[in-house]
């Protein structure tokens, strides 16, 4: 709507020149005012339309001169100025067009950053597990900044989440992040257990963080149907929603320096086990939300809004609480913001009625099997495989065995 205003402004302001010329009479010269109209498109146009606009401004100055019967001396003057604006105005168009096309190229590739960054996580982290995230930075035009979050599947099929704050704004900050996203997204898949993972994030930190530099994060990994197990290096403790209404916060059982701070305590913190039954969610924060000041300083209540994540869309759910988090605050947040929530769910059945199943099984269930009984391969003279004159490949999976289909070769 907005840019629609800007390119009918020229002829708006043109034409409110051309009337009120027209009704001065010859006594007032407005006619060099019409040159207003190549400035005013000079700002939103692009240089065909600056130059149109240019043209039409002087088909005006030359018909209302004609029509008031204005002195040669005025009418040149008029013409002068308006073509000497619309030149102007076409040499800012087209260097504002320039500027324009480099900033998209910025743009672009800056986006391009954030999505290997920050990757769309999966709504659904394996069988009975919803997941919604939630980012806001603080930065106009931004969509990463020191705030960071990932979901890995470890092998072994359970899922593995981090939510982290760096210390500090900026691109700075972003570099920190990258560095810790990259690690954990090895190390969760690698390591054996969160304990190692943590000793990794805190190896690659050291590598590259200098001074006093540090990263708040939470680790969490998805134990069995009913439990969760969190680990906490110095990061706001994520708040458990149970089915029956009750929350609690996951508090971990030692305090735990910062990563990048661990020399202050060597010992890696071990994960706390919680209860994470169907029905229940826990909800991963950075202190961008609790911080949220209204206009009072008032910060915001986190504990007394979990109703909104009541809804049955996870993703929804968490939308509405940011939205809730920016109306208290009433203008944009001062620090990055970012949220993850896990919810349990009931293990739903597959379209073909059978349980969820991970990669491998599945993988095993489609997967054709051909073996060396059901397949009569002929063999040349010297001893090598020739050309199979007749193969039997049977599907195999739980349940009766499927009658073989033999493929024969005339």
């Amino acid at each position: 709507m907005a840019q629609r205003l800007l390119l009918l402004l020229p002829f708006a302001v043109m034409a409110l020149v051309a009337v009120g010329d027209w009704q001065a009479g010859r006594s007032v010269g407005l006619l060099p005012l019409l040159a207003l109209g190549p400035a005013f498109a000079s700002v939103a146009c692009d240089v065909r339309r600056t130059g149109l606009v240019g043209v039409i401004a002087v088909a005006l100055c030359l018909a209302l001169g004609a029509y008031n019967g204005s002195s040669p001396l005025r009418l040149q003057v008029a013409l002068g100025a308006i073509i000497g604006v619309t030149l102007t105005s076409l040499v800012a168009s087209a260097a504002r067009m320039r500027h324009e096309r480099q900033l998209a190229d910025v743009r672009s590739v800056a986006e391009a950053a954030q999505r290997v960054l920050l990757r769309p996580v999966p709504r659904r982290a394996g069988p009975g597990l919803g997941v919604a995230v939630s980012y806001t930075s603080a930065v106009a035009e931004a969509r990463i900044g020191g705030d960071l979050y990932e979901v890995v599947t470890h092998p072994g099929g359970g899922v593995r989440v981090i939510v982290g704050d760096v210390q500090g704004k900026g691109l700075e900050a972003v570099e920190t992040a990258a560095i810790v996203l990259g690690a954990f997204r090895e190390a969760a898949y690698d390591e054996p257990d969160l304990t190692r993972v943590a000793a990794r994030l805190e190896n690659a930190l050291a590598r590259r963080l200098t001074g006093e530099q540090f990263v708040t994060a939470v680790l969490a990994e998805v134990v069995g149907d009913d439990e969760i197990a969190v680990l906490n290096c110095g990061h706001p403790a994520p708040l458990v929603l149970r089915g029956d209404g009750s929350t609690e916060f996951a508090e971990p059982e030692e305090e735990s320096p910062p990563l990048g701070l661990t020399w202050l305590k060597p010992e890696m913190p071990t994960p706390t086990v919680i209860g994470f039954a169907p029905g229940d969610q826990i909800l991963f924060y950075t202190d961008g939300i609790i911080e949220a000041r209204d206009h009072g300083g008032a910060f915001y209540p986190l504990t007394d809004r979990v109703h909104l994540l009541a809804g049955p869309d996870p993703q929804a759910a968490l939308d509405s609480l940011r939205a809730d988090v920016l109306r208290h605050s009433g203008r944009p947040l001062s620090d990055d913001a970012a949220m993850l929530l896990l919810r349990r769910t009931e293990h739903e059945p597959a379209e073909n009625g059978e349980p969820g199943l991970d990669g491998e099984r599945a993988a095993a269930l489609v997967r054709p099997q051909l073996s060396e009984a059901d397949t009569d391969t002929p063999r040349k003279p010297d001893g090598t495989d020739g050309c199979p004159s007749a193969a039997a490949i049977t599907t195999t999976r739980p349940g009766p065995p499927l009658p073989a289909v033999t493929l024969t070769t005339p």
